[in-house]
């Protein structure tokens, strides 16, 4: 299974930014801008914590089996893997998502003196932060995840 790449994290945020930007700028020109939503930066926080939560629980049941503590439960690598592709899906589109916040909270700082402009531009700040937070729980969890490799089969290889 492949890793995530901070790059095409970090491309995918940059990319998305630019053309939410673009495409603010544009739709303001022809007519209102759509709102952020305040359920966006809650439900990426939400999606942040059930990350972090996963990958504690996985990281406490392989302690358990790692040290043979009786009646602990075994991780199936099965599990293991889907654990990590949900982090890696939810990494993939928190960062689209933050980026597209990211361009609209950008275009928005140019009429902070508006009160509803200002409060759209605090909730895609946020959603950019919760996104980041999601990134970062991913990567926990691909850590939890990850086999430890064998480095007696790795010096007999070289």
């Amino acid at each position: 299974m492949k890793q995530l790449r901070l790059g095409v994290l970090a491309g995918l945020f940059a990319a998305a930014g630019v053309l939410s930007w673009g495409a603010a700028r544009l739709w303001e020109s022809i007519g209102t801008l759509p709102s952020v939503p305040l359920a966006a930066p809650i439900v990426l926080a939400v999606i942040a914590v059930v990350l972090t939560s996963t990958a504690l629980s996985l990281r406490a049941r392989l302690r358990a089996q790692r040290e043979r503590r009786p009646g602990a439960k075994g991780v199936e690598p099965l599990m293991a893997a889907r654990a990590v592709v949900f982090g890696q899906a939810s990494a993939l589109v928190a960062a689209i998502v933050s980026g597209m916040y990211g361009g609209t909270g950008v275009f928005l700082l140019g009429s902070l003196d508006i009160p509803p402009r200002r409060d759209q531009a605090i909730y895609a700040g946020f959603s950019v932060v919760a996104g980041i937070a999601v990134i970062a729980a991913a990567f926990f969890l691909e850590r939890v995840c990850k086999l430890p490799e064998d480095d007696d089969e790795n010096a007999t290889r070289a």
